[in-house]
């Protein structure tokens, strides 16, 4: 296969594509030859890595439509070359590399089939070893090696065995809430639900909330099915977490989970109906951390101030990273190996990895870990709000993305405006540089400049400009994008109508 046309398929540190027709435009480049190429190549490296030539894959997959199509041609590619797979079916991403930690299935590295929270159309490739996910240039080597047609030689086919691992790593989150409230159903009398999106996620219902003693009537969208007819399953978009929120007040439930479509991520939803996610839910999951032992609490860019603040406030370090879930990750695992602890690496997006959990980025643990607090501050009448009561909230948030005029160099050109923007910024009345900035630029408004911040940065993948805003005050917004557009609007590869149409609202 030529190397351009697989190196496409590299999606920060995942293989993503079409897998399925059926949106104008987009043809299926995730083909069969394709996936047995890059799983072989997978195979061929990892076996150089460990001096070992029969290794053990586990191979699993989220509820897409083209789940059984690209999983019959991982598990041939894996038998082809010789080795034995176990095939876990239906399955969520942080279940393939929990399996890896359990020496009873001798697994060498696992597959995971998902594209996330992508259209029905995507699918892609998701490779853990024992050491964790794969980074970004594990996977333009595997894919180069793919290229070449590198594959392990044999001539004896290996075997495929279907095991059950999601009843597995369900009872161990509920063991670990039994241990934690000391309580065989620390949930009785609580009636928290499960949105799935009709995603993977399902299973917590049945196999981690119920033995816990929760009443989960109200449940939606458990049943797999890869159209997602109800909503995106996506903590971030608005119609999910609109979706959750109204049956949470419908049902009367105490609590409301949201998951992404293969639980690496999630959001939630208190008594009252309102969201948990984004700097809220960062806020709880960060005071619950904290109350046990101080830290540095890693972020993505895009975080509030008054998350700043409430960090500091519970006795924390807040560390405003980059975004990409894997350079928080990466920067919490650094400095706790320079001796600083810090407990999380978490993103606005629901990515959160717990030191405690192998900084594995996982949607139910994190839900899990969160019950465990709501069932303690329950016994005393509590509500799991009560710890974020305190996190100061903006008056007002926005995002604008802008694009770039077509056939323009947008990294180049979008990365010279946002260092032009670093000098030019701080010359306009009550307008400064934030000190603790990572990515693009960041701009602190003053009192009368519109009482807030934004974040000016480049996407990491796309040919986009987005700009992230919040103020404090009423109006606030309105004088910082008067602001962004006069700062933005002098280079001509820039498209500002987004800006200006948020202007004229």
């Amino acid at each position: 296969m030529q190397a351009t046309n697989l190196q496409a398929l590299k999606s920060g540190s995942d293989v993503r594509g079409t897998a399925l027709e059926g949106v104008a435009g987009e043809h299926v480049d995730l083909t069969d030859e394709a996936v047995e190429a890059i799983a072989k190549a997978f195979l061929f490296r990892l076996s150089g890595k460990l001096n070992k030539k029969k290794l053990t894959v586990a191979v699993g997959h989220d509820s897409r439509l083209s789940a059984k199509r690209i999983s019959d041609a991982v598990l041939k590619a894996v038998t082809e070359s010789g080795c034995d797979a176990l095939f876990t079916g239906l399955s969520s991403t942080p279940s393939m590399f929990m399996l890896l930690k359990e020496e009873d299935y001798g697994a060498d590295a696992s597959v995971m089939i998902t594209a996330s929270h992508l259209p029905f159309n995507k699918n892609g490739l998701k490779f853990f070893t024992q050491e964790g996910g794969l980074e970004g240039k594990d996977i333009s080597e595997i894919l180069a090696l793919a290229a070449e047609g590198k594959s392990l030689l044999s001539d004896k086919n290996g075997s495929v065995k279907e095991i059950n691992y999601i009843d597995a790593y369900a009872r161990n989150l509920v063991k670990l809430v039994r241990e934690k409230t000391g309580s065989e159903k620390p949930l009785s009398g609580k009636r928290i639900i499960v949105d799935a999106g009709n995603g993977a996620g399902g299973f917590y219902v049945d196999k981690v909330l119920k033995p816990l003693g929760a009443d989960t009537e109200g449940s939606q969208f458990l049943e797999p099915d890869g159209r997602f007819p109800n909503h995106i399953p996506n903590p971030e978009n608005k119609d999910a977490m609109r979706s959750i929120s109204e049956q949470v007040k419908k049902v009367k439930a105490d609590f409301g989970i949201i998951f992404d479509t293969d639980v690496d991520r999630a959001g939630a939803v208190d008594s009252q109906g309102e969201e948990i996610n984004r700097n809220r839910l960062i806020a709880l999951i960060s005071a619950i951390l904290l109350s046990e032992k101080a830290g540095v609490i890693v972020t993505d860019s895009v975080t509030s101030d008054g998350l700043a603040e409430f960090i500091k406030k519970h006795g924390g370090v807040h560390r405003r990273f980059k975004r990409g879930y894997k350079n928080v990750i990466d920067e919490s695992k650094r400095l706790n190996e320079e001796g600083v602890y810090s407990p999380l690496a978490i993103e606005t997006s629901g990515h959160a990895a717990l030191k405690e959990n192998y900084f594995l980025d996982d949607g139910a643990y994190l839900v899990t870990r969160i019950l465990i607090s709501l069932a303690k501050l329950s016994g005393e009448g509590k509500d799991i709000s009560e710890l974020i009561k305190d996190l100061p909230e903006p008056a007002e948030a926005a995002e604008v993305r802008l694009t770039f005029a077509e056939g323009a160099d947008f990294k180049t050109l979008g990365n010279g405006a946002i260092e032009d923007i670093k000098g030019r910024a701080p010359a306009a009345d009550g307008l400064s540089l934030a000190p603790d900035n990572f990515e693009g630029v960041r701009i602190v408004f003053g009192k009368d400049a519109g009482d807030g911040w934004a974040l000016v940065r480049m996407s990491l993948h796309e040919p986009i400009m987005p700009i992230n805003f919040e103020s404090n005050k009423t109006g606030g917004c309105r004088q910082i994008a008067e602001t962004l557009l006069s700062l933005l609007g002098k280079y001509d590869f820039l498209n500002t109508e987004n800006l200006e149409k948020y202007l004229a609202k």
